[in-house]
């Protein structure tokens, strides 16, 4: 098999690498990250321009790429650059919308991709523990609409966000899959109220409350009650995108670290040349590989069927949950105490790959899913 990226795609990786390296420093970076925006709009209307957002969507709906390699190869580019710019709910929501939207809501795609329109998911809920089918958020059929009541937790960049996909129940228990619906929702909609905070690894997420949240029957993605498919479709992208972000993490961490191994000297020489560090690289080398094999395999899963594909996603966000916290936790001791300072860009890089295990599901989530899954006949 070829593991080599068509040349488009090798030319989309040049082109990110080298406006995330131009336009978005470190310095710029945690800037933006601490704003109240918590991103750079300049950094996103760019990355908008030279196609980072149409690479993630098919032809036939505007993009020019939407393979579950042309996803991954922007979130690598991503994950190197420590990109906070809004993209994963530009896919999750975008895909979500090519699975089960209407003409109507389809042609709302362009502003998704051209980046005038941020959008977010709205699914988690307290208690949910990473579970797809929890929803206890409600949705009662009001005449031809329907009025949305509950809360949604870690909404990213709801505040800046013009429309959010929210899940909500019409029908079943809590924990049904059957009896969810998906409703696209203007954040600006009279009873949406968001409190917004500041993420540990930057940018912004919020608490989202709707509370007699009327909307109209063009608001319902799909058919009522049938949308735990296309939610979990949707995820499943946005699973194999951070699964990326991660490997291009892992990559500039494993180049900081080697470099640090290379300068820094005690007893007149590099540290890189004891033994027993070698060893410890040695092993955070053949992690990484590891995790760029399990995120192959998730890309070329995209198209199979939903039991191989979630399957394929479960193991490589299992895979980048485990081999991410110790690429993180390796790198900031081989750098010694200087690993842990804010001047520092290893830190940045081993607080984002800690953070993305706990995003649409950790590693023990994910280990009992695949398990779970591989039991289904």
């Amino acid at each position: 098999m070829n593991f080599e990226h068509t040349e488009d795609r090798r030319m989309l990786a040049d082109t990110l690498d080298r406006f995330l390296s131009e336009q978005n420093p470190i310095e710029a970076r945690h800037e933006a990250a601490a704003s109240s925006q918590g991103y750079s709009e300049r950094v996103w209307s760019g990355l908008a321009e030279v196609g980072a957002i149409g690479a993630l969507f098919p032809e036939d709906a505007g993009g020019f790429g939407g393979d579950g390699f042309d996803v991954s190869v922007v979130f690598e580019s991503l994950g190197k650059g420590l990109s906070i710019e809004p993209f994963l709910g530009a896919l999750v929501v975008g895909r979500a919308v090519l699975a089960a939207g209407t003409d109507a809501q389809k042609e709302g795609l362009e502003g998704i991709m051209d980046g005038s329109v941020i959008a977010t998911l709205a699914h988690d809920e307290a208690g949910g523990h990473y579970e797809l089918a929890h929803v206890a958020t409600t949705a009662k059929a009001d005449g031809d609409g329907y009025v949305l009541n509950g809360r949604k937790a870690v909404v990213l960049f709801a505040e800046q966000a013009g429309q959010m996909l929210v899940s909500a129940r019409t029908s079943g228990d809590v924990d049904d899959e059957a009896g969810i619906s998906l409703f696209l929702v203007a954040t600006d909609a009279a009873g949406v109220n968001v409190t917004g905070y500041g993420r540990v690894d930057g940018g912004r997420a919020a608490e989202v409350e709707l509370k007699g949240v009327k909307v109209g029957a063009g608001a319902l993605l799909g058919q009522a009650g049938e949308g735990h498919g296309v939610l979990e479709l949707a995820v499943g992208w946005g699973i194999l995108a951070l699964c990326a972000e991660a490997v291009g993490a892992m990559g500039v961490a494993k180049e900081h670290t080697l470099e640090y191994l290379r300068t820094r000297k005690q007893f007149g020489v590099p540290i890189g040349s004891f033994q027993a560090l070698q060893h410890r690289m040695a092993d955070v080398l053949l992690e990484i590989e590891q995790a760029r094999s399990a995120v192959i395999n998730a890309a070329a899963a995209m198209g199979e069927d939903r039991t191989s594909r979630e399957r394929a996603l479960s193991a490589a966000k299992f895979s980048i949950g485990r081999i991410g916290t110790l690429v993180a936790e390796e790198c900031i001791q081989l750098h010694g105490g200087i690993g842990m300072t804010w001047e520092l860009p290893m830190a940045h890089y081993a607080k984002r790959l800690v953070m993305i295990d706990h995003q649409l599901g950790d590693e023990d989530h994910h280990l009992a899913r695949y398990i779970a899954l591989g039991q289904v006949t």
